[in-house]
C-alpha cells in the first residue's frame, strides 16, 4: 500500500479498548519507514511501528463526507474499521439501526423497541424500489415480493448473525410485510394464522441464554404461499435440530423453554388444577439455572397469548389441555429421584410422588413405569433378559425419555400448525424466510453449539457466495475492470467439519464401535487433523477437548457427551409403557416411530447424506425388536422427502434435467402420499417397484445422458 503524499491523511490503528482508534498523518510515509508519526482524535502525538514482518500499512480512513453512507458499499475503503465506524455513526448519531451492504441489509439491535414498524411504513415501502428508500427490513422483503410476480421466480430471505443480534425478530418484521401487502386469497384471515406460528413456536423453541433473554433454540424455514395473483394463500414450516438437552438441564443463568415457565406461572387457573404445578423453583428442570425470571416478562401473560394463538390455528382447547398435560408430565418426571441398591441397581422409593402425578397425567401403569425405570431389557440371538441399572444410567435414562417426550411433541405441534396453514388453494409461488440459531459460544460448549455454529458455517458459505464470487464473476462477465477481493472462504472449515474423515465422520465412526467413548474419539480427532489442520486446535490443558477456528470466532469444544448426544438413545421398553396410555395424544406423538430404521442406517444431527444413507424396508431383525431406540439426530426426516429432495436440490446440466419440473417432482409427493406401502421403497435399489411418472420425448435419447452417481438414481429406469 502506498498512502497519498499528503499530510493530514487519516487512518486507523487498532486499539485493546475502543477496538479501532483515529489518527492522523503527520510526515508523508515513504516506503521503507519502519515507523508512522501519528497524532491521535484527542490531540496526543504517538510513534506507530509496523509489524516488521508483514511492514503492514493500518487502514486508511474514509473522507468524512462519505460517513454516514447508507450503503456501505459506496465507501472509498470497506475495511473492518471503515464499516465498523460508518455503522456506528449512523446509529449513535441518527439512531439508524439498518444500512445496505449492496444486496444484503446490515441490521444492528438496538434492544429497544423502535416506532419504524407501523403499517403506514409498510404502506410506504410497498411498490418502491430497494435504492430509492431508506435500508429497512421492509425494502428487502418487497424486493422479494416483487421479484416473485415480475420474474415468477420464487424467493428467499436468509437471516444470519450471531446469538442475541435480533434474526427472530427480523424474521417476523418480514412475515408481517408479506401478510400485510398480500392480503388474503380467502376471507378466513390466513395472514393471522400464518403470524400466529410466532407467538406457539417461540413459547416451546425459545429460551433465556446468557446471549438472548429470547433465544431461539432451533432453526425454522417458513415457506409462505402466494396464489397467481400474489395474494397469500398459507405457510409451510420446517425446523431443524431442536435443543434437546435444554429439557432436562440448564447452565446458570439460564432457563429452559418459555412454555415450561408460562405452565408453572399459570398453576392456581382451576382448568389446570389436576396437572399438580408449584412455581419453577420446586421443579428441577427449570430451576437449574437459577434464574426463572426474564425482566420485562409476565410469564402468566405470556401463556395467555399463547393460547390464543393455538385457539387461531385451530388447535382446540381439549388439545391445548393435552399438550399442558404431557408438559407438566415432563416436570414430574425430572424429580422422579432414585436411589442405589447396590454399584449396578437401583430403586424408586415407594408410592413416590412425583412418578405418580406423572403415571397419572400420561394414563400409564405406575408399577410398570417404576420397573422400566430400572431396568432394561436385553436381546441376545437366542433370549431375552432383564438386568437392573446404576443409579446414574437410571438418572441418564430419565433425562433421555423427558427429552424424546418433549422433541416429539415439539414435532406433532408442528405438524399441527402446518395442517393450519396449509391451504386448499394451488400454491402459485412461494417466499422463504429461514431464521437459524446464530453463531454462539460459551464458557463450556458441547454438541449443541458445535451444530449451530456448523449450520452458521455454513450459512456464512452461502453470504460468500452471494456477496462475493456471484458479484465478481459479473464484473467478469461484464469485462469490468476490477481487482479479485481476496475474501474470507471458510470452505476448509467445512472440510474439517463434514468430508471424509472429518470431525462428524469420526464421531459416527466412533459411535457405531462397540467401546467407543468420548475420549477415544477425542484421541481419533488428535491423531487425524492435530498439526495437519490449521483451523483444528487441542488445549494446551485438556485431553477431552478441541478447538475449531470459525469465521466469527475460535470456539473449544468439550468431547464429553458428543457420542450420547449423537447416538441420541431412548429404551424402547419406556416408549412401550407410554404407548399403552389411555391418554389418547400420547400414542400419537410416538406414531411415526413404527418406520425406525436398523441401527446402522442412523447418521447423526439432521444430515442426511444420500451416500451414506441406507434405505432398507423397515422391518426389524428378529431378536432386535427391544433393543433401545437407536435413531440417531439426523434420520427424523428422511423417507419419502428423499427423492424429493435429491430432485429439488440438484443443479440441472442439460436437457433432460432442465425437465425436471417442479410439478413432475409435486407429482411425486402426491403418489408418495397414496401409496400403502412404506414410502422408503421408492429408494430401494434392489427392487423396481412400479411407480411411473411422465416422460416427454425429446431429442435425446435416455441411454446417451449421464445421470451424476453421486444422485443414487441408478435404480430408476425407462419403461
Amino acid at each position: 500500500g502506498v498512502y497519498p503524499r499528503w499530510r493530514s491523511c487519516g487512518v486507523w490503528i487498532p486499539d485493546p479498548e475502543e477496538v479501532w482508534k483515529s489518527a492522523e498523518l503527520l510526515k508523508d510515509y515513504k516506503p521503507g519507514d519502519k515507523v508512522l508519526q501519528l497524532r491521535l482524535e484527542e490531540g496526543k502525538d504517538l510513534e506507530y511501528c509496523l509489524d516488521p514482518k508483514t511492514k503492514e500499512l493500518p487502514p486508511l480512513r474514509n473522507p468524512d463526507i462519505l460517513v454516514g453512507e447508507n450503503d456501505l458499499t459506496a465507501l472509498s475503503y470497506l475495511h473492518e474499521p471503515a464499516v465498523l465506524h460508518n455503522l456506528k455513526v449512523r446509529f449513535i448519531d441518527s439512531k439508524l439501526i439498518y444500512t445496505y451492504c449492496g444486496i444484503v441489509l446490515v441490521a444492528i439491535n438496538p434492544y429497544e423497541q423502535l416506532p419504524i414498524y407501523g403499517e403506514d411504513i409498510i404502506n410506504a415501502y410497498s411498490g418502491q424500489n430497494m435504492g430509492d428508500m431508506d435500508p429497512h427490513i421492509f425494502a428487502v422483503a418487497e424486493e422479494a415480493y416483487k421479484q416473485m410476480a415480475r420474474d415468477e421466480r420464487n424467493q428467499s430471505i436468509i437471516v444470519s448473525g450471531e446469538s442475541g443480534a435480533g434474526k427472530t425478530v427480523s424474521a417476523k418484521y418480514a412475515m408481517r410485510y408479506f401478510a400485510t401487502v398480500s392480503g388474503s386469497a380467502s376471507e378466513a384471515n390466513v395472514e393471522e394464522k400464518v403470524l400466529a406460528s410466532n407467538p406457539i413456536m417461540e413459547s416451546i423453541g425459545n429460551a433465556k441464554t446468557t446471549r438472548n433473554d429470547n433465544s431461539s433454540r432451533f432453526g425454522k424455514y417458513i415457506e409462505i404461499g402466494f396464489d397467481k395473483r400474489y395474494r397469500i394463500i398459507g405457510a409451510n414450516m420446517r425446523t431443524y435440530l431442536l435443543e434437546k438437552s435444554r429439557v432436562v438441564f440448564q447452565a446458570e443463568e439460564e432457563r429452559n423453554y418459555h412454555i415450561f415457565y408460562q405452565l408453572c406461572a399459570s398453576a392456581a387457573l382451576p382448568e389446570f388444577k389436576t396437572l399438580r404445578l408449584g412455581n419453577a423453583d420446586y421443579f428441577h428442570y427449570t430451576k437449574q439455572g437459577g434464574s426463572p425470571v426474564i425482566d420485562g416478562v409476565d410469564d402468566a401473560k405470556e401463556m395467555v397469548n399463547t393460547r390464543q394463538a393455538c385457539t387461531l390455528l385451530g388447535i382446540s382447547d381439549s388439545y391445548q389441555m393435552g399438550i399442558f398435560r404431557i408438559l407438566a408430565g415432563i416436570l414430574h418426571l425430572g424429580n422422579v429421584e432414585f436411589a442405589s441398591r447396590d454399584s449396578d441397581s437401583c430403586t424408586i422409593p415407594p408410592k413416590h410422588d412425583p412418578l405418580t402425578i406423572f403415571c397419572d397425567l400420561m394414563g400409564v401403569e405406575y408399577e410398570e413405569m417404576a420397573h422400566w425405570l430400572c431396568h432394561r431389557k436385553l436381546a441376545t440371538a437366542t433370549e431375552t433378559y432383564i438386568k437392573p441399572i446404576s443409579k446414574l444410567h437410571a438418572i441418564n435414562a430419565r433425562d433421555a425419555l423427558a427429552k424424546h417426550i418433549y422433541a416429539n411433541l415439539f414435532n406433532w405441534i408442528v405438524d399441527h400448525v402446518n395442517k393450519a396453514l396449509h391451504s386448499t388453494i394451488k400454491q402459485h409461488s412461494f417466499i422463504g424466510v429461514l431464521d437459524i440459531y446464530g453463531f454462539e459460544t460459551f464458557e463450556i460448549n458441547s454438541f449443541e453449539q458445535f451444530c449451530i455454529n456448523y449450520a452458521n458455517e455454513k450459512l456464512q458459505q452461502q453470504f460468500n457466495m452471494h456477496v462475493f464470487k456471484l458479484e465478481q464473476e459479473e464484473y467478469m462477465k461484464e469485462q469490468i475492470p476490477w481487482t479479485l477481493i481476496d475474501f474470507y472462504d471458510n470452505q476448509p472449515c467445512i472440510n474439517l467439519i463434514e468430508a471424509k474423515m472429518g470431525i462428524l465422520d469420526l464421531l459416527d465412526e466412533e459411535c457405531k464401535m462397540p467401546k467407543g467413548s468420548d475420549d477415544t474419539w477425542a484421541q481419533k480427532l488428535y491423531n487425524t487433523h492435530l498439526n495437519k489442520c490449521a483451523l483444528f486446535e487441542k488445549p494446551r490443558l485438556s485431553n477431552k477437548a478441541f478447538i475449531i477456528k470459525h469465521f466469527a470466532d475460535k470456539v473449544e469444544y468439550q468431547c464429553e457427551g458428543f457420542l450420547e448426544k449423537n447416538k441420541d438413545t431412548v429404551y424402547e421398553e419406556q416408549i412401550k409403557v407410554l404407548k399403552s396410555s389411555k391418554f389418547k395424544l400420547l400414542p400419537e406423538l410416538f406414531q411415526d416411530e413404527e418406520k425406525v430404521l436398523s441401527p446402522t442406517s442412523a447418521t447423526p444431527s439432521g444430515r442426511v447424506p444420500l451416500s451414506r444413507t441406507a434405505v432398507k424396508p423397515a422391518k426389524a431383525r428378529p431378536g432386535q425388536t427391544s433393543k433401545e431406540h437407536k435413531k440417531t439426530v439426523g434420520h427424523q426426516n428422511c423417507c419419502s422427502s428423499q427423492i424429493v429432495k435429491v430432485l429439488n436440490l440438484y443443479t440441472p446440466v442439460n436437457e433432460f434435467e432442465e425437465r425436471v419440473l417442479v410439478s413432475f417432482i409435486r407429482t411425486i409427493q402426491l403418489r408418495l402420499r397414496d401409496r400403502k406401502d412404506s414410502p422408503q421403497l421408492l429408494m430401494d435399489a434392489k427392487h423396481i417397484f412400479p411407480v411411473t411418472f411422465p416422460f416427454n420425448p425429446s431429442s435425446l435419447a435416455l441411454e446417451t445422458i449421464q445421470i451424476p452417481a453421486s444422485l443414487g438414481l441408478g435404480f430408476i429406469s425407462r419403461v
